[in-house]
């Protein structure tokens, strides 16, 4: 028998992930659409752009208040050329502070107010969904922080998510509208590789699940994985395939990130150490692992705990959760260079499989955090930044016939 022929991508289903721009309050993320995503969508010649917008709790709480104010936003993005097909619900509030680190990770999925944020965002979602379209995506955090994790709480987290997909099958049928929640792996976090996740799925959720009289078939429904190539790659993962195993398994991969993390080989010399020291910067947590030529590795909790430990592995090669421009195979800076190589990968995998069709989403969130030799300094560079991003997508996807 044939086999399907594989689903492709249209250039506007490709967009970006709004968290790159500041925007906390209603107005600032209307702003955030009208100035930053409809400038894009501009520059790159189409009528209408998918985005995915950061929509922050207190955003998420005026929207679900006042009607009015969904329909005004709803009618925005209309205006605007910007369909919203995936939001990003892992940030809960201050993702552009002076200081985020690990405070990224709270609420987590044993507090209820992480409950209550990721059902509001799923109402919205599918509030604000393009008439043409009945499915989309919300990513989240794997759960929580790793650091002081309890079973207590492990079990907390997921009595919550089956809570969630049986509140996310009676909103489907209320408005018709497929609302999927998607579980992101990171390092440092209890869901930081691809073993734990399959076990949470094949074991842990469905367990739950049947003591709280939620079907199998609603998690496998609404509970999926939106999968962050850096973060994997970082685990020194081969994202290929993990995301074969994952999609193999019968996980629900619902979003992509196309995302690409920083590595050195060696950082054994006072120059690539100044290098990397340029990346250590105080919003962000920047975890690092580092594998040695036997295949140990080692981990740091942030870029400056790895450079400020004299002990940690010199001789190995470095990967740093920092997200830096996906269109860039090398940096130029010293002799860093980038993942970039392992996006390639996860494209022919999709090449490969008729029935994986995730949402595209570059998420470069550091733009205004890189070092000065890369860094945006002003919105007109940012856009050229993401339109360069975009487009090296779109380049990679024609070339396997996916576009």
């Amino acid at each position: 028998m044939d086999r399907p022929a594989v689903q492709r991508w249209q250039r506007e289903q490709l967009g970006y992930c709004s968290n790159v721009h500041a925007g906390e309050s209603l107005d600032e993320v209307r702003e955030v659409v009208q100035r930053h995503v409809a400038a894009v969508r501009e520059r790159r010649g189409l009528e209408s752009m998918m985005a995915g917008l950061w929509l922050s709790a207190e955003c998420a709480d005026q929207l679900a208040r006042d009607s009015r104010d969904l329909q005004d936003f709803g009618e925005l993005l209309v205006e605007s050329g910007v369909e919203v097909c995936t939001l990003n619900g892992f940030p809960y509030g201050n993702f552009h502070s002076d200081v985020v680190k690990a405070s990224v990770y709270a609420p987590d999925w044993s507090d209820p107010q992480r409950f209550s944020y990721t059902l509001k965002l799923a109402e919205l979602l599918a509030a604000v969904l393009p008439e043409s379209r009945r499915f989309g995506t919300i990513s989240t955090l794997p759960l929580g922080y790793a650091e002081h994790w309890t079973e207590a709480q492990q079990n907390l987290a997921i009595a919550s998510l089956c809570r969630l997909a049986k509140e996310l099958e009676s909103l489907e049928q209320k408005t018709g509208r497929r609302i999927v929640v998607c579980l992101e792996m990171e390092p440092g976090c209890v869901l930081e590789r691809t073993t734990q996740l399959l076990r949470l799925f094949g074991e842990q959720l469905p367990a739950a699940a049947g003591t709280m009289s939620v079907s199998p078939h609603s998690i496998r429904r609404y509970i999926g994985v939106c999968f962050d190539i850096c973060h994997q790659a970082v685990m020194f993962e081969d994202p290929a395939e993990s995301l074969g195993m994952i999609h193999q398994a019968g996980i629900f991969v619902g979003k992509i990130q196309l995302s690409s993390a920083l590595e050195v080989v060696q950082p054994n010399t006072p120059e690539l150490i100044a290098a990397l020291t340029a990346f250590d910067e105080p919003r962000y947590l920047h975890q690092v692992r580092a594998r040695g030529v036997s295949g140990n590795v080692a981990s740091a909790a942030d870029l400056g705990d790895a450079l400020n430990d004299k002990n940690f592995m010199r001789d190995a090669t470095w990967r740093v959760h920092f997200h830096v421009p996906i269109h860039l195979l090398a940096l130029s800076i010293a002799k860093l260079r980038t993942t970039r190589r392992l996006i390639e990968g996860v494209f022919d995998v999709l090449a490969g499989e008729p029935d994986l069709h995730p949402h595209l989403e570059v998420e470069t969130y550091t733009w205004r955090a890189l070092p000065d030799e890369l860094h945006a300094a002003d919105e007109d560079t940012l856009r050229t930044g993401l339109v360069r991003e975009l487009t090296w997508v779109e380049n990679e996807l024609k070339a396997r016939d996916l576009l």
